[in-house]
């Protein structure tokens, strides 16, 4: 089973190539991020016709995330339980053969201390719970931009970020309370060297540099992780014309 996450930065803007890497890659699930499209307008068509269900929880201009599944999920959950109905669309969820996939957008928090910062610890605090307790009643797989780079070997350049809302003390520390309670990073199962990232700015030349950051995550809980058998990053999506500034990640489990 492939399950990959993808942070596509507007499906609009990635329609044709997010279509050609489905068909190139037929992974089993992709979670995405950063759709920026209501769901009314989001590709349904086009993904059904290469063999795709999806769940999405779109919201215009910003934010927005969807599961695609070759099979459809069952019981969807949009949004974290005890936010508005209005709130950010950055969180969708669905079953399927008794395990539970979640498609997250964490913020990112602008600067550390602003008002935007604050949501962010909030809203991270919130899904961490939610993630929980959903991990008590079946296995779960999450895929997503958490805006969170887990340590130092998953940035280029670790003194450059180390203050930032990305790498900040107070956020890997949340995430390590999640890693500690029964969830696995499985990519760094497979790379616990580092030095493999997922996202790099569009400027100075940060992709063919490799500065970049690996805050694209697929955790799954430990029953699932110990199947893994691969994890990698699809590099070459971040070539070429008008890419995402995220590649994809992708994962491989003997599920």
């Amino acid at each position: 089973m492939i399950v990959a996450t993808w942070n596509v930065n507007s499906i609009r803007a990635r329609y044709d190539r997010a279509l050609a890497w489905l068909e190139r890659h037929r992974p089993d699930f992709v979670c995405l991020q950063e759709l920026k499209t209501p769901d009314d307008a989001f590709p349904f068509d086009a993904i059904q016709a290469l063999g795709y269900h999806a769940a999405v929880h779109g919201q215009r201009t910003y934010n927005g995330v969807a599961i695609l599944s070759r099979r459809p999920l069952q019981d969807i959950q949009i949004g974290l339980p005890d936010h508005a109905p209005g709130d950010q669309a950055r969180l969708v969820s669905g079953e399927l053969d008794g395990t539970r996939f979640m498609s997250v957008y964490v913020p990112t928090g602008a600067r550390v201390g602003s008002e935007k910062w604050q949501y962010k610890l909030a809203w991270l605090d919130a899904f961490l719970a939610h993630a929980r307790k959903l991990a008590a009643a079946a296995p779960v797989v999450i895929g997503g931009d958490f805006n969170i780079a887990p340590a130092a070997s998953a940035v280029a350049k670790p003194e450059r970020w180390q203050e930032s809302v990305l790498c900040h003390p107070e956020v890997r520390e949340r995430l390590r309370g999640l890693l500690s309670d029964g969830f696995v990073d499985v990519f760094r199962t497979h790379h616990r060297d580092g030095g493999v990232y997922s996202w790099w700015d569009y400027r100075q030349l940060a992709f063919p540099k490799n500065d970049g950051l690996r805050i694209d995550l697929v955790l799954a809980t430990e029953n699932l992780a110990a199947s893994s058998q691969r994890a990698w990053v699809d590099r070459e999506e971040r070539k070429g014309s008008k890419p995402s500034d995220h590649a994809p990640v992708l994962i491989e489990l003997d599920a």
